[in-house]
């Protein structure tokens, strides 16, 4: 490695760190809140949830703090004098808790999923609770907001039924609501809700927003700010929003003043979803609603000063349906199904089979979404089949992918032998045409095109991978098999696989990328620069396995294992294939000698 690489290696290693300790802690989240008995933390429940009167008022506070709801008739006004009632529900997925305060459900407990992953990074966090969804929700799912005259005070009488959970409410102005919640199999639940006029005169409801949750970082190793937010769906295409919508930060930078709120109106969306990195609670509305929003409100902070804090922020969504009136004795009804589980592609495209929506959408593979369903599959199928955990899989998925684009990789490679053979002829014609450019290329097509050689064999193996690379990016990101998957050292492919902090610098010390990056430069040096290629192109390749080091050394380390046995496969058939003979080149063509005066 020469001296510049070892700079510009060095330069980002000390950028990391400057990020770490310069940046990141600008946007650290608030202290915690204090203490109370009824608090909800870290997804597990504490206390005995008897009275949730503090925590909604705290939760109040913290949306009208945030600005986050500026119509009041929007936020979920309680008379907190009434002891709030809790109904729980357990099958063999989940705990559902039901809540009176707004007659919803107000949280999720996914029985088989753990709150936190055991690891290196995460030991001084708590890891008895389970993995949770609506934590810290200022209203429970499918709480109606609308002001009094759909709210009331806002306190529903709870009772068990056969199926489920009953919430039912009269209000003063005779509007009756009822809502039956009934938990099914596969992370399901039904509910139908009935809006029933028992006064004697005609009744005007306005505008209402029925809660779909409130999206929040499970756990501090949760990476919240880039995973959680919302998303929704229309009849064809699905639309994902997160932080950088609420960001103060604009284009370049710049600074910006955040919308107060997220809005859709349309007429055709058939479900929206809250949802962090591995789990997500989605609402399918049998009727149409007349739009989606989502709004941002301040969370606070979840885990110790020990273990790195997740984001400050939650996001809540609703769904929008119109005014209407109601003639007397007249009842609306509108069903809904709610999935609240995790963000499993089998289980997702079960779930969206029997619904006969896109709920699998909700994966959010993005632009190669073709390809990460693909790596995903076929990497659960080289788990399950061969018997190997989800490490290995990797590995096997890596050398088959290898094995397919073999062919193009190395027609690539002999290509580029070939047009490096070529080379004193491509100088010859240049020399002979200087004055006829047009003539030159010309005859240098000709002279390649003579030789079986493709000017953009070279080019067209990293192409062709490119796809693979961001789908392998994207599912790796996504894929909650990998949640505490072991390889080696790694305890957690979904996460850095950090061995040890740097003392005095308290930095994390993670082997797989540095790994990646060795090989990469490797690599590097064996392969040689494309003829013809401009030398800025050629010092910005010689740099990239830097670029890389910035970019994946706090990413999953699944994929800096991927990176690492593809580039290490790539070494081994760049050196069987150096060993292969170059094809004669046709005969040197050299330039007319000059005339004597």
């Amino acid at each position: 490695m020469d001296r510049k690489s070892i700079v510009v290696i060095v330069s980002c290693i000390i950028a990391l760190i400057l990020w770490q300790f310069v940046i990141v802690p600008k946007y650290l989240p608030p202290k915690p809140l204090p203490p109370s008995n009824n608090v909800i933390t870290n997804g597990a429940v504490q206390g005995t949830l008897t009275n949730g009167s503090d925590v909604h008022q705290q939760l109040q506070q913290a949306v009208q703090m945030a600005g986050a709801m500026p119509n009041p008739s929007l936020q979920l006004e309680i008379n907190t004098n009434i002891q709030e009632q809790l109904v729980v529900v357990t099958n063999e997925n989940a705990r559902y808790t039901f809540t009176s305060y707004g007659g919803g459900l107000k949280l999720v407990e996914l029985l088989n999923y753990p709150e936190t992953v055991p690891s290196w990074r995460n030991k001084k966090a708590r890891t008895e609770g389970v993995a949770t969804l609506n934590t810290y929700t200022p209203s429970p799912t499918l709480a109606v907001l609308g002001g009094p005259a759909v709210q009331g005070d806002g306190v529903f009488n709870l009772m068990r039924t056969t199926a489920g959970v009953r919430a039912e409410k009269t209000l003063s102005n005779g509007l009756t609501i009822v809502k039956d919640f009934s938990p099914t199999t596969n992370f399901l639940m039904n509910a139908t809700v009935w809006l029933e006029n028992r006064s004697t005169q005609p009744l005007s409801l306005p505008q209402q927003e029925w809660t779909v949750g409130t999206a929040t970082p499970m756990n501090p190793n949760d990476n919240g700010s880039y995973y959680i937010g919302m998303m929704w769906s229309d009849e064809k295409t699905h639309d994902t929003i997160g932080s950088s919508y609420f960001s103060s930060r604009g284009f370049a930078c710049m600074p910006k003043v955040p919308p107060a709120e997220y809005r859709v109106t349309q007429t055709n969306i058939t479900w929206a979803a809250v949802h962090n990195q591995y789990f997500a609670l989605a609402v399918d509305p049998h009727d149409n609603p007349a739009g989606v929003v989502m709004r941002k409100i301040d969370l606070p902070r979840l885990g110790d000063d020990d273990v790195k804090p997740a984001s400050s922020n939650g996001y809540t969504a609703a769904l929008v349906y119109p005014a209407v009136t109601l003639a007397t004795n007249q009842i609306v009804q509108r069903q809904f199904v709610v999935y609240a589980g995790p963000k499993e592609y089998h289980l997702l495209s079960k779930v969206a089979a029997e619904l006969n929506n896109n709920l699998d959408s909700v994966m959010d593979f993005g632009f190669f979404g073709f390809f990460s369903k693909g790596l995903l599959l076929a990497m659960n199928f080289l788990h399950a089949a061969v018997k190997v955990p989800y490490g290995w899989a990797i590995v096997l998925l890596t050398v088959i992918l290898r094995v397919l684009f073999w062919p193009l990789t190395a027609a690539g490679t002999r290509s580029m032998k070939r047009m490096q053979a070529l080379q004193p002829q491509v100088k010859a014609i240049q020399e002979k045409y200087k004055d006829d450019p047009m003539k030159a290329q010309k005859k240098q097509m000709e002279l390649w095109k003579e030789n079986k050689v493709n000017p953009m064999g070279g080019c067209l193996p990293a192409l062709v991978q490119m796809p693979v690379f961001w789908g392998f990016f994207r599912m790796i990101r996504s894929a909650i098999e990998l949640r505490g998957a072991h390889f080696l050292w790694a305890s957690d492919l979904s996460t850095p696989d950090t061995l040890f902090m740097i003392p005095g610098i308290n930095f994390p010390f993670n082997l797989l990328p540095l790994l990646m990056v060795g090989v990469m430069v490797w690599q590097a040096h064996l392969t040689p620069p494309s003829p013809g290629m401009d030398p800025a192109q050629q010092k910005m390749m010689r740099y990239m396995p830097a670029v890389f080091l910035v970019f994946l050394y706090n990413y999953s380390s699944g994929m800096a294992l991927y990176m690492f046995v593809s580039t290490l496969l790539g070494i081994i058939q760049t050196k069987m294939t150096k060993t292969q003979p170059v094809v004669a080149a046709t005969p040197v063509l050299t330039p007319p000698a000059k005339k004597k005066k």
